[in-house]
């Protein structure tokens, strides 16, 4: 059955999500009406597991509760701005933690709250930044980029086209010295590059 509020890789939030597999949020976004009132109220936005411990979340948007929030992948939340939850993910957020301050070259006393507050600022930022660029054989596998005018993932060797049911066809690439734009933010790339492991979509390796 398709869920509400799906995210896409740059963060905007879609009216249905046909696939996903994980869960997250962003604070309380909508109303009494269960309509959606804005697009974040909090810093720490985070990805969930969809079950956690039987709570049952359902109905979905019960007032004054967080907004459920839904993606296909981890990569795409991951693109959105989007890190793993410190109650039903805890093991995750510890790896994301310390690959985000290595490869960002951060201290080892960096609290979360800093990274939640650097992540922000990206977000605000998206794409208005030359750091929002790299060659794509540099880049590390599960990092989603503009191609063609539309999100991709770069699985790691190969560009498939970004949809919300899954990954379509391969997508040949001439050049992959070629700088392109980044849809998932760069200190979370570099995350990535130092060694978090990115859940991608089965439709990424077919």
């Amino acid at each position: 059955m398709p869920l509400p509020n799906g995210v896409d890789p740059s963060g905007l939030i879609q009216p249905t999500c046909p696939s996903a597999v994980w869960m997250g949020n962003r604070g309380v976004l909508h109303d009494e009406h269960r309509q959606l009132r804005r697009t974040w109220e909090r810093k720490q936005w985070i990805t969930c597991l969809l079950s956690y411990q039987g709570i049952r979340r359902y109905p979905l948007m019960k007032p004054g509760s967080y907004t459920e929030l839904f993606f296909l992948d981890e990569a795409t939340a991951l693109s959105a701005g989007h890190r793993p939850c410190g109650q039903c993910r805890k093991t995750q957020l510890g790896l994301f933690k310390d690959c985000w301050v290595r490869g960002n070259n951060r201290p080892s006393s960096t609290r979360l709250a800093d990274i939640d507050n650097a992540l922000h600022v990206e977000r605000m930022a998206r794409g208005n930044s030359n750091d929002w660029s790299g060659a794509l054989h540099m880049l590390p596998a599960g990092v989603l980029v503009v191609w063609e005018g539309r999100p991709h993932l770069w699985a790691g060797g190969t560009l498939r086209a970004w949809t919300p049911c899954g990954y379509g066809n391969l997508v040949p690439v001439v050049d992959d010295a070629a700088a392109v734009q980044l849809y998932t933010l760069p200190s979370i790339v570099k995350a990535i590059a130092a060694g978090y492991p990115v859940q991608m979509h089965p439709s990424a390796a077919q």
